[in-house]
């Protein structure tokens, strides 16, 4: 294992993230990313240098920090950077055992926040899995221990050209760093992109040649210019300190030396690539992730105790994680880069209405200028350098502005592009050696469009009145002043809902909203709407100043439509635009820790109830229905001395510290291992052939389309119908002692074949 040589060591979520999160985030950021491409960073919309490609911001993602080409054999340093093996090699420091190789900038302060790797040992062998080797001793003849001689050690260091950071190499020398083969693979198919849309385009000419520039014979890599042979020789000689760099074909020619050489242009078809195996065990492949460590192991090293100790879990268990956690991060990113797209636009418009605003106030005060014959004459000029200055610092402002956002928007969809590459490939062990690294920048490059970085530093309008009434003799000292006539005071626009925003989870609907434009009067606060579910009377739901609302308690399987407005003090605006909001299917609920009985204990996430006393306590659900068909099941998992567990519905308001059914809140089937009845308001019916035992399952179909409540035992119908003519609000409840333990199995479908 490596050792670090420093002088330190080293936040509502969308419900459907639970199921398959890296499959349904990744497309989610990928459409964004989609509607940021070439589209983003067209030559009418941005001042970027260069053809507009999907890929072209993710080169720099692809480029050693050594050698500046793309990565040729990439290996991973342990600070979770990448160098070419080649390059390694030239930068790897021999010195004598004991002294410590200079530390450019690793002692003092770093560009990189390592307070993660200093909470971790870095020299202990039990965390880092590094063992120390002693030689087998010797015995002379007469039994005396001889200890070989001493042999001069010469110890390797390398010190990481991005983040100055050495650390010393094993025996087994640059072969101990993993060969990050993720970033090979994606530096391949960069490359054969790259080559294939070159070779499809004109020619590549000169980009030195004065007029009519001819076709291009070379390209450096270094200097990322194209050359003919005559400008090659004069400007880019290969001798002195440009004779290192690296001189290559142009793609167009390089294409088709490969086509005509390969049979009709036709590329190789890609072979799958070999599954990962152990560094130290090159026969075995990796099959589970030491947390402690952060890196894949294979079975022979935890057979061989190298993390006995350690956090050790499944490898595509930890895959899937991390995986997730980029998709994530990358999901807030992208709602940032296309924020700041909108922003582009925006300083782009208004460097057109600076433009015509100050067109305009020149005419209106020439105008008001001339008016005021001599007098005013001299004093023209010195008004017109002030508007002219007014407007020039204007769109200096604006323009370094758009500069600066667009170059932290281009190296942010290089980031996402480079993580979406990742997150395609399906090497476990190689996108967990970058995981860890990728999530870190995706959190930060967020963490960069603070608040106020995507508002205009100045506005579009010109803060200057000049006035002409004043007398002759106070011409010369005439001046701007300062400020503008305000508009008319008027009531808020219509909000904005983000559609993106707005989403559902169960019978949950979350609204959001942001305003159109600045108003004059501030907004003192917003109304929200919705209907019934049927297209009915529209409600208030929520009034207050918050822009993210989050509605409960609604339908099952219904469409709501929601609208908002906002208030201020001369009165309410009008309504936003509709947007439609479908509930779930099928309920998804798990028991109510905050309105069961003291003496209930729930685990597994609230799905598992189980009671610390011998006297019948109740818990609810989460879920309430007064519409629709609902289906549920609950499993016994443990079942002891034959106690009488019951199920059913009730109100909210139910008595907690009896048996379910014996208020006249209470719907429910009390069951024993021999026979069940049915219990509502104390009365018992029904009695029922046929109980429980570990292992069974309860199931309880709740029909308020029939006002309905029918029980099941094991997927069959237990009795007839229980219970009929319910109205109202009704909860899944549970009563049970400590002799029973139960789980909660939700978003069933309805069982068919109700007997009546």
């Amino acid at each position: 294992m490596w050792r670090f040589k420093s002088s330190k060591l080293a936040r509502s979520v969308n419900p459907d993230h639970n199921l398959r999160p890296s499959l349904r985030m990744r497309k989610v950021v990928w459409g964004a990313v989609q509607s940021l491409g070439a589209g983003a960073f067209s030559e009418k919309q941005l001042p970027l240098s260069g053809p507009p490609t999907q890929t072209g911001a993710m080169e720099e993602e692809l480029k050693c920090p050594v050698c500046g080409s793309l990565f040729k054999d990439p290996i991973l340093l342990p600070c979770s950077h990448n160098v070419c093996l080649g390059c390694a090699r030239n930068i790897t420091v021999q010195t004598p055992e004991g002294e410590t190789p200079v530390q450019s900038r690793a002692s003092g302060s770093s560009d990189y926040d390592y307070l993660d790797m200093d909470k971790m040992s870095l020299y202990s062998e039990t965390d880092s899995g590094y063992g120390s080797y002693t030689p087998c001793q010797l015995k002379s003849p007469n039994g005396v221990r001889v200890f070989p001689p001493a042999i001069p050690h010469r110890q390797c260091t390398l010190t990481c050209p991005l983040c100055h950071r050495s650390v010393s190499l094993d025996e087994r020398g640059l072969r101990g760093f993993p060969r990050n083969r993720l970033l090979e693979a994606i530096v391949a198919r960069y490359q054969q992109t790259r080559g294939a849309s070159s070779s499809s385009s004109n020619a590549v000419k000169c980009q030195l040649c004065d007029r009519n520039p001819v076709d291009a014979a070379v390209m450096c890599e270094q200097c990322d210019v194209y050359y003919c042979n005559a400008c090659q020789q004069r400007c880019h000689p290969s001798r002195g300190p440009l004779a290192k760099h690296r001189l290559v074909p142009p793609p167009n020619k390089a294409a088709g030396a490969g086509a005509s050489g390969g049979g009709g242009g036709q590329q190789p078809p890609a072979t799958a690539r070999k599954p990962a195996t152990c560094v130290d065990h090159e026969a075995e492949n990796f099959s589970m992730y030491c947390s402690s460590c952060k890196a894949p192991v294979c079975m022979k090293c935890l057979e061989e105790g190298k993390h006995a100790k350690h956090d050790v879990k499944p490898l595509a268990v930890m895959w899937k994680q991390h995986k997730c956690q980029i998709s994530q991060a990358l999901n807030g990113v992208s709602d940032k880069a296309k924020d700041a797209k909108e922003f582009l636009v925006q300083l782009k418009n208004m460097l057109q209405q600076i433009q015509e605003n100050g067109v305009e106030f020149e005419a209106c005060l020439v105008a008001q200028c001339d008016s005021l014959i001599e007098a005013l004459t001299r004093q023209k000029a010195k008004l017109l350098t002030k508007v002219t200055k007014e407007k020039e610092y204007k769109l200096k402002v604006v323009r370094d502005q758009i500069t600066h956002c667009t170059m932290k928007l281009r190296q942010t969809t290089g980031m996402m592009e480079y993580c979406l590459e990742v997150l395609k490939e399906n090497d476990p062990s190689g996108f967990l050696q970058i995981s860890d690294a990728l999530i870190k920048r995706v959190t930060s490059s967020q963490d960069q469009w603070v608040k106020g970085a995507l508002e205009p530093k100045v506005g579009p309008d010109f803060d200057l009145t000049l006035n002409t009434d004043s007398l002759l003799q106070t011409i010369l000292q005439l001046d701007f002043c300062q400020g503008k006539v305000e508009p008319r005071p008027s009531v808020p626009p219509a909000p904005l809902l983000q559609l993106e925003k707005c989403c559902t989870r169960n019978n949950s609907a979350t609204l959001a909203w942001r305003v159109a434009m600045p108003t004059i009067n501030p907004i003192e606060g917003y109304i929200l709407e919705l209907d019934d579910g049927n297209g009915g009377q529209y409600r208030e739901v929520y009034v207050g100043k918050e822009t993210v609302c989050t509605v409960d308690g609604l339908h099952f399987n219904s469409s709501y439509n929601a609208r908002v407005k906002a208030y201020n003090s001369i009165g309410v605006g009008p309504y936003s635009k509709t947007v439609m909001l479908k509930t779930s299917d099928v309920a998804w609920f798990t028991f109510d820790p905050t309105s069961a009985h003291r003496d209930i204990v729930l685990t597994n996430d609230n799905q598992t109830v189980s009671c610390n006393s011998y006297d019948d306590r109740v818990v609810l659900g989460t879920a309430a229905f007064s519409k629709g068909i609902h289906y549920w099941e609950v499993s016994i998992d443990r079942y002891d001395n034959h106690p009488d567990p019951a199920f059913g519905i009730a109100r909210i308001n139910t008595m907690k510290d009896m048996m379910l059914g014996k208020d006249d809140k209470a719907w429910a089937m009390y069951v024993d291992n021999n026979r069940s009845w049915f219990m509502h308001n104390n009365s018992h019916t029904n009695r029922a052939e046929g109980g429980i035992t570990k292992g069974s399952t309860v199931g309880v179909l709740l029909d308020l389309t029939k006002r309905t409540l029918t029980f099941y035992i094991n997927k069959e119908q237990h009795g007839p119908t229980a219970f009929e003519n319910l109205d109202g609000v009704f909860v899944p409840a549970v009563s049970l002692n400590r002799n029973v333990q139960v789980t909660l199995v939700t978003g069933l479908e309805v069982p068919k074949n109700i007997k009546q």
